[in-house]
């Protein structure tokens, strides 16, 4: 009997060892939606198990919870990276499926976090009771919170230390005693702001005469990031198309676009077909808001700009952009399709006034042989398509004193100097230069000729001041 007594309390123990439940260490998942768009999160996880107990201590002791590791959560993978406790904040939810509070004059305690002092985490009344089973906290990450810190992917843990657990030798209340809490941030990168086409108009001829760069501002960018990354780009397609008003289209490497940006992390780079790395040393490290904001423009210098950009058309290409993380395991890529209209624009100015032509007759030689008057940059023509200039007078005679004569306009002909045509002046519109290419501020010399038999027709007129207004124009082909 004796030995059979013995084996009934052997065998005693390990069934009551069978109810012991012991809980898992708390996993608490923060998704990166919430940390971009700063935005509160909340879940519940069970922390403990009441052991099949549902009653509190006779002895009138509040539960409590501590951190037995600190006052920060500590990166696992990086233990210098670190987040304050009061990211974290919690409040009992349940106990055996059952919410708190259990009884009335028990007492829940509002939110808190963990702090290397004890925390009470419920006050129950003296004949207070609860279901037995797990014991569940409610979290949450306030957004304040989400704005105000840091967060690296991976995991931050802290060490949890809890009072109801063994109550004297023979048995264990609330198990387990301590346990690990985790917040783990998961990797992620992502393109929350920038549009994804950026539309041009060039309207003025000053865009092409100003000394500077032209800037092509494709606005505010952000990305949320939980990892370091690099800013890449490239132009997959290596080409600027344009599509011209006459119909005669082509293309032209987009290496004369540079994408830079006022952000001294960004570095200012000729765009290519081959993806290369914009970043300056050190690239963008995840600061607190976990956002990386800055503006992103495409340069040309002056020179190209005419060169290339000048004609009127459409001019069309690609900006592809690739925020990389900095250890080669992520990466989120955009598209901007940049398209820049340059419509039909010309001019035609007198530089410096110059706006008389004076003819003097007052010796027979001139009467005899006429006289060409030369002017030089007389007049400056800008166009962005192939032109024809026009000459014309607002009259059919000339004037004096504000009354018309009998001296017929075509009595002046008009040229441009390094041209051997000379265009009888009338008042309908006549071609002074065929064919003239897109240019921009180009100078003309002009000729005015009074030929010998047309001056020699002045001989019998009125000495006195005649006049006559000269118009020039040009029609786009």
């Amino acid at each position: 009997m004796k030995i059979l007594y013995t084996v009934f309390l052997a065998v005693f123990f390990l069934l009551y060892s069978t109810h012991i439940v012991h809980a898992q260490d708390v996993h608490i998942t923060l998704p990166t939606s919430s940390i971009f768009n700063r935005s509160e999160f909340t879940t519940v996880q069970t922390v403990m198990n009441t052991q099949g107990n549902s009653s509190w201590r006779s002895t009138g002791v509040d539960p409590y919870v501590r951190s037995s590791s600190g006052e920060f959560f500590i990166h696992t993978s990086a233990p210098t990276t670190t987040l304050p406790t009061s990211v974290l904040q919690w409040q009992l939810a349940s106990i055996g499926g059952q919410q708190a509070p259990f009884r009335s004059g028990d007492v829940l305690p509002g939110y808190k976090w963990f702090t290397s002092s004890y925390q009470t985490w419920y006050q129950p009344t003296a004949s207070s009771r609860y279901n037995a089973g797990n014991v569940a906290f409610r979290f949450r990450i306030p957004s304040s919170q989400i704005e105000a810190n840091a967060f690296y992917a991976g995991d931050y843990k802290i060490q949890i230390a809890q009072d109801y657990g063994r109550s004297g030798w023979y048995a264990i209340e609330f198990s387990p005693e301590s346990f690990s809490t985790f917040i783990t941030i998961p990797e992620d990168i992502r393109w929350l702001l920038g549009s994804t086409s950026n539309y041009v108009t060039i309207n003025s001829l000053n865009e092409f005469r100003t000394g500077a760069q032209f800037a092509i501002n494709l606005g505010t960018m952000e990305i949320g990031h939980t990892i370091d990354f690099d800013l890449f780009a490239k132009s997959e397609k290596k080409v600027v198309q344009f599509k011209a008003l006459n119909g005669k289209n082509r293309k032209f490497d987009v290496s004369v676009v540079q994408l830079g940006s006022n952000q001294p992390k960004i570095l200012t780079m000729a765009l290519e077909k081959n993806e290369k790395n914009y970043s300056a040393a050190g690239g963008f490290k995840v600061e607190r808001g976990n956002r990386a904001n800055f503006e992103l423009q495409l340069l040309v210098n002056n020179e190209d700009f005419k060169n290339y950009f000048f004609e009127a058309g459409t001019y069309t290409f690609q900006v592809n952009l690739n925020a990389k993380a900095s250890n080669g395991s992520s990466n989120s890529a955009k598209e901007v399709d940049v398209t820049v209209v340059v419509p039909f624009l010309s001019e035609i100015t007198i530089p410096g006034g110059n706006t008389e032509v004076n003819f003097l007759f007052n010796t027979v030689q001139q009467y005899n042989e006429g006289q060409t008057k030369v002017i030089p940059n007389q007049i400056r023509v800008s166009n962005n398509e192939n032109y024809e200039l026009y000459v014309k007078s607002d009259a059919n005679y000339f004037y004096s004193n504000g009354i018309q004569t009998n001296i017929n306009s075509d009595v002046l002909e008009i040229g441009i100097e390094g041209n051997s045509k000379r265009i009888p002046l009338s008042k309908s519109s006549q071609i002074l230069m065929s064919n003239g290419s897109p240019e921009i501020d180009k100078n003309l010399n002009l000729n005015y000729t009074i030929s010998a038999i047309s001056a020699q027709s002045l001989i019998p007129k009125e000495k006195k001041s005649y006049s006559i207004n000269v118009i020039y124009s040009f029609t786009a082909l």
